[in-house]
This record gives structure tokens, sequence and C-alpha cells, in this order.
């Protein structure tokens, strides 16, 4: 057999067995709400692993959340931020640095939202790990006393 003949075969097989090639990638900028201009410095990644926030220009700050602790999301759209198509996508995570993440005045927040959402369900299976709420875990210890 091939080489030509092998990857076919394996790039079927990964077809074949739902396996997506394709791996997404969004890459916006934080924009002001006037004319939905990106001048700014800080610039969002929204891969199916990992969420990144890169800000600053002298002093640089860069934040990363990883998809499977992302709990729930939302799209915030104010008047302003609708006339020049832009939206603000809040992500609700278990992350302990910054339990909320906002990713302000992008393009396209609606479907990178939803990306988010699919991704983040996709990660959290493919971890195996389950998403818990810690509902006032304090009166346990007062009951069982």
């Amino acid at each position: 057999m091939s080489d030509m003949d092998r990857e076919n075969k394996a790039a079927q097989d990964a077809q074949d067995s739902g396996e997506d090639q394709e791996q997404k990638e969004f890459v916006e900028r934080k924009r002001w709400i006037f004319f939905g201009l990106p001048f700014t410095f800080t610039k969002y990644t929204v891969t199916d692993e990992v969420i990144t926030i890169n800000e600053g220009f002298f002093n640089t700050k860069e934040n990363d959340c990883y998809l499977y602790k992302v709990q729930d999301v939302e799209l915030h759209t104010s008047l302003g931020e609708r006339i020049f198509g832009l939206g603000t996508v809040a992500c609700y995570t278990g992350d302990n640095t910054h339990p909320q993440l906002f990713l302000s005045h992008i393009k396209n927040a609606k479907e990178i939202k939803d990306y988010i959402l699919r991704a983040s369900e996709t990660a959290r299976r493919r971890r195996r790990t389950l998403n818990t709420l810690n509902i006032d875990a304090e009166d346990i210890d007062e009951i069982d006393a």
C-alpha cells in the first residue's frame, strides 16, 4: 500500500468515526463602541482547548482559561453595540483567578458564544469532568456538628 493510499485511508477513517479534522480558532480585538474600531490593545483568542486574553501595550497581561472550566456563557449587547454589530460575551468559569471572563465589544459575538458553549461541553466530555456548583457548602459543616 502506498503512502498516498495510507493517507487517504486515515482521512476516511477519521471522517467515518466523526472526528473533526478542522479545528476552529477565533481571534478578535476589543473594539471601541463608537464605530466599532479596534483601537485597543486587548486581543481575545478562542480555540477548542483554551480562551486566552492578552491585554496591554507597555505592561502586558495574558490570562488563559481552559474551556472545560466554562460553566455558562451569556451574550450582552447594548444599543450602541447592536448599532455597530458588536457584543460582549460573558463566560462564567470554575477558574480561580478569573471566575468571570468578559470578551468585550467583539464582532461575531453570537457565533463565538455558541462556539464556546458547544466546545466547553465537548471538552468536559473529552476530559470526563463533571460540572458541579458549590451551593452553600459551608452550611453542611454546621448540620453535621
